[in-house]
């Protein structure tokens, strides 16, 4: 952890599912057609949310063309064979379109308000336009950039997404060092943020600087350095003083 003041930037930068978005909640909830069309599988949330962490590492490295619909769609399979469930074109199609149905965690949208007081606020995501355009209905504000996979033709962990955000950003009259970089996924979003030189503020939502499970994101084999850690997004507004 630094000493320095979350005063000290002009921009937040966020990852949207798992920091802005319940993504968890949303993909258990997503998975229960396939699960009632298996009864007795026994898939408890946990497994089902380690292996869905798992597929989309692999399918988003071995399709980074593919819109995210695509990749959930293939996640979906992939969790079907994992447990030998019996799946079909629609339900994984379904899977796939179901990200406007994930919900915001009940601090987003209030937290964001109050950060726009004082922030450029910007989304760097994985998931397509239209799934942001979707979920963005949910979160109160109006961001001054988004960045999405479907723009940058890459997924997150590539360093190519933070380098896009970054010139992106830089157009706008933001240099990198007014960036922090705030969101869950150490997979996704701390240890490229870190290895393209940003500032870098976790919302722990899993409690995993305390031992909590990975839940839906994947792994890591060395914990990212942190510039701050709060367990929520109102804790960081609340420490900015918003």
């Amino acid at each position: 952890m630094s000493s320095r003041d979350l005063a000290g930037f002009s921009a937040l930068t966020f990852d949207c599912y798992g920091t802005l978005i319940d993504w968890e909640t949303g993909i258990w909830d997503a998975l229960q057609p396939l699960l009632t069309a298996n009864p007795g599988c026994g898939v408890d949330r946990i497994e089902a949310l380690a292996a869905f962490g798992e597929a989309e590492t692999a399918e988003q490295a071995a399709h980074p063309e593919t819109l995210y619909p695509g990749i959930l769609a293939g996640v979906h399979r992939a969790i079907a064979a994992r447990f030998g469930l019996r799946t079909e074109a629609a339900l994984d199609e379904d899977f796939g379109a179901s990200v406007g149905h994930w919900p915001a965690f009940a601090d987003t949208a209030g937290a964001l308000r109050r950060l726009k007081a004082r922030y450029r606020l910007v989304i760097l995501s994985n998931v397509d336009r239209a799934g942001i355009a979707a979920s963005n209905r949910k979160l109160g504000v109006a961001f001054d950039a988004v960045c999405t996979a479907e723009d940058i033709g890459s997924y997150k962990p590539d360093p190519r997404n933070f380098a896009y955000m970054i010139e992106h950003l830089a157009g706008l009259g933001i240099g990198a060092g007014e960036i922090l970089h705030t969101a869950q996924s150490l997979h996704h979003d701390h240890v490229p943020a870190r290895a393209a030189g940003l500032a870098n503020a976790w919302i722990d939502r899993q409690g995993q600087s305390e031992g909590g499970d990975w839940g839906a994101t994947a792994p890591v084999a060395d914990m990212p350095d942190f510039d701050f850690i709060f367990p929520t997004l109102g804790a960081m507004a609340d420490a900015a003083g918003l």
